[in-house]
């Protein structure tokens, strides 16, 4: 594993975005972890997260692309924070668009889209959290590809939950693949945080012990892929 994976690892632990105990999910499966990109509230916090989703994309599609595109709410601020990261570290000069949930009807910058103005010909990757079931894609993908006559490079999420999606086969990165023909990558997976986090301390304590480990193999014999 990159040493940038296990630092991002930590870094979700130490930010208190990633957590285990017993959590309802939206989906309304007990789960044994959270993961709270809202958590990241700092200066500091969100520079380094940019640098993460920076180095993911790098790593999983290059650099042969023009827009960042993050979903409102959680993916407006990750589209900003990973653009600069861009630029710092690639020397990469990229633009940065979310959606509006509720449509502008005034003023210069009206409509339904926030930063850039998204042109014909443009290659978008898109950035989210986390993706679950994939409903936010579908409710995205129409907006981003009616907006203009764009190229979609890719979906960048922070951590893979590795789940089934809704059709129960495969996770629900692999059906957004399968579903619109572009490629999903995490900046890290479960499988990768359970390697790095088990018996291990972070911040003065064993984040994943035996009783964790034991809850996530009962909720993966459950959920996760067979």
């Amino acid at each position: 594993m990159e040493a940038y994976k296990q630092e991002f690892i930590e870094f979700m632990v130490e930010s208190d975005v990633l957590k285990f105990g017993e959590f309802t999910l939206k989906s309304g499966r007990k789960s044994p972890f959270f993961m709270n990109a809202g958590a990241y509230v700092t200066g500091l916090q969100l520079k380094k997260l940019g640098e993460y989703y920076a180095r993911a994309i790098h790593d999983n599609f290059g650099l042969d692309f023009d827009v960042l595109f993050g979903p409102a709410y959680k993916g407006i601020p990750l589209s900003v924070v990973t653009a600069i990261a861009m630029h710092d570290l690639y020397g990469k000069e990229v633009r940065y668009c979310s959606n509006r949930k509720e449509v502008k009807d005034h003023g210069a910058d009206a409509g339904n889209l926030l930063g850039y103005e998204l042109s014909d010909g443009d290659r978008v990757v898109m950035v989210e959290d986390v993706t679950t079931s994939g409903k936010s894609i579908d409710e995205t993908y129409p907006i981003v590809t009616g907006a203009a006559d764009v190229e979609i490079k890719g979906l960048i999420v922070s951590l893979n939950r590795m789940e089934v999606g809704k059709g129960g086969k495969v996770t629900a990165q692999q059906e957004i693949t399968e579903r619109y023909g572009f490629p999903v990558a995490s900046i890290v997976s479960m499988d990768e945080v359970v390697e790095h986090l088990y018996g291990r301390e972070v911040a003065g304590r064993v984040v994943i012990d035996d009783e964790t480990r034991a809850a996530l193999d009962a909720y993966y014999e459950l959920y996760g892929v067979k």
